[in-house]
């Protein structure tokens, strides 16, 4: 693992900058890698430092490459902050048929669209983005390389002390967006066949910064004297731009049928080790509530470490950074994870 800074990010460009920051694998990844880049749905929490990950590493790698963002933007403003990085970006409905054909060619595309909360009120609208627009997406482009995000949701709550669910072991997916995720993998893997195109499918828990995901959760509860609910009493995270150097790194390896790949930490960690790690930190006791039980929702990712290689920073170095950022009032993207949520419900 690269050594992480010394200190934490100072604010919001800083840690921008940080989760944007090319290693020399990444680099080189992209030295490897020829032609455009295309991310669609790069609107979202990690879409935006994935594209200028990739712009940064695609301009130290040399040579002239188009790295394309495509979302709705609903920000307007965001647009013009990925131009500023000499990102192109193209404000397209990808449930707009007409707009998906419109889109520009590109031989690696990496799909990050999809809808997770808000599921229990609009299940169509779930299938339509995490099922039925992924099946469009790879027909659409079925000569790319193509990485399609998922998530370790689809697999069963699993025994805490078994390291975590394997690519090889049997999903079982607990409610209407862990099904319709899986539902996104099986179309995925049909049509990938059908036509012949080589992807990849990363199944992602969970991505963290400062601003968002399980420690930035953690944090926030404890600040507010709230009671840490310990019923799914252990987690996998991962650093945000680490997971976003798998995305970038997988393309090469795309297969048919498709590299599944778990994406997250190396090891479970324990919910109340880490509250206790951000609550010393923000020189606040954790509370706790709920007692721990025996499985949780756990993802073994030895085969993406072992073969990618993407650690930059580790989890406890984030617990602190986490802890000190809100301590000094740092923004929130306002975006709980429900990551306790155990019967599928989001």
């Amino acid at each position: 693992m690269e050594s992480p800074p010394a200190s934490a990010p100072a604010g919001d460009a800083e840690l921008d900058e940080l989760l944007s920051r090319p290693t020399t694998v990444d680099i080189a990844a992209m030295e490897a890698l020829d032609g455009d880049l295309l991310i669609l749905g790069a609107g979202g929490k990690m879409g935006p430092s994935l594209a200028q990950l990739a712009r940064r590493a695609s301009d130290a790698a040399g040579g002239v490459r188009r790295i394309v963002a495509v979302s709705r933007f609903p920000r307007r403003e965001l647009m013009g902050d990925l131009a500023a990085h000499r990102i192109e970006t193209i404000a397209c409905d990808l449930l707009d048929p007409t707009g998906l054909a419109a889109l520009p060619d590109a031989p690696n595309v990496v799909f990050m669209a999809g809808q997770k909360f808000g599921t229990t009120g609009n299940p169509a609208e779930t299938w339509a983005l995490n099922a039925w627009l992924p099946a469009q997406v790879i027909q659409r482009f079925r000569d790319a390389r193509l990485v399609v995000f998922s998530t370790g949701n689809v697999y069963p709550l699993v025994p805490v002390t078994g390291g975590g669910a394997r690519e090889t072991d049997p999903v079982a997916p607990v409610g209407e967006y862990a099904q319709s995720a899986l539902a996104r993998e099986r179309l995925v893997t049909f049509f990938a066949a059908r036509g012949g195109t080589a992807a990849a499918i990363l199944r992602l828990n969970y991505a963290v910064e400062l601003r968002y995901g399980v420690l930035r959760d953690l944090a926030d509860r404890i600040g507010a004297r709230q009671p840490v609910d310990l019923t799914m009493g252990w987690v996998n995270v991962i650093w945000q731009r680490d997971a976003n150097a798998v995305a970038l790194r997988v393309l090469a390896a795309a297969a048919i049928p498709p590299l599944v790949l778990n994406v997250t930490g190396v090891e479970p960690l324990r919910v109340r080790d880490l509250a206790a790690r951000i609550g010393e930190g923000l020189g606040i006791p954790p509370v706790f509530a709920g007692t721990e039980t025996d499985t949780a929702l756990l993802s073994n990712a030895a085969r993406c470490h072992a073969r990618f290689d993407p650690a930059t920073v580790d989890p406890l170095t984030a617990c602190d950074w986490v802890a000190s950022w809100v301590r000094r009032g740092g923004r929130s993207l306002g975006k709980p994870t429900h990551f306790e949520e155990r019967g599928g419900a989001f």
